[in-house]
């Protein structure tokens, strides 16, 4: 007999992580926290890891929180980041509805179309990011959004995988 059947392992009793609702929003606010490494550049090109992660999250379940959390969520962002207050709270109440939307109309996703509607996101968010600047009178070229884009969009698979594991070890499984 293999040595693994012998030792099984007692999961009777075991359950959800001590504060497993608050950990999708702490792994938010953490990624959002990443903006303040003391990375000097002379244009950002690194993406917004809190946005980034949040839609991991919304993308992987959307049981964990309501819609209105992006609000505070953004906020936090807002405040760590440095970006106009109520940019992300904005952005990221509308990604959660409109996320909530492509989840009553489809009937089935698969890891393709969630890395295109997460392409499709952080676009929109990058375009908003360069037009709210030109309003504050920045003269921002649209080109500087390249840079920010393509790394967000290969990293979305690892930090689909980073929450997907966090789930996880949240769950207790």
């Amino acid at each position: 007999m293999v040595r693994a059947a012998l030792h099984q392992k007692h999961r009777i009793g075991q359950g959800p992580r001590a504060g497993a609702p608050y950990i999708p929003a702490a792994s938010v606010v953490a990624a959002s926290f990443l903006a303040a490494l003391p990375i000097v550049t002379t244009s950002g090109w690194y993406p917004e890891f809190g946005f980034l992660v949040l839609i991991a999250w919304r993308l992987l379940r959307s049981d964990p929180w309501p819609a209105w959390w992006a609000a505070p969520l953004g906020l936090a962002n807002d405040l760590l980041t440095g970006a106009p207050i109520g940019f992300s709270v904005m952005l990221w109440s509308a990604t959660m509805l409109l996320l909530d939307l492509v989840d009553q109309r489809t009937i089935f996703r698969d890891y393709w179309i969630e890395w295109a509607l997460a392409a499709l996101l952080l676009l929109l968010s990058e375009t908003a990011e360069v037009w709210i600047a030109g309003i504050m009178g920045a003269a921002v070229p649209y080109v500087s959004i390249v840079p920010p884009l393509l790394i967000a969009i290969f990293t979305f698979p690892i930090a689909a995988w980073l929450v997907g594991r966090l789930d996880h070890w949240r769950l207790g499984r």
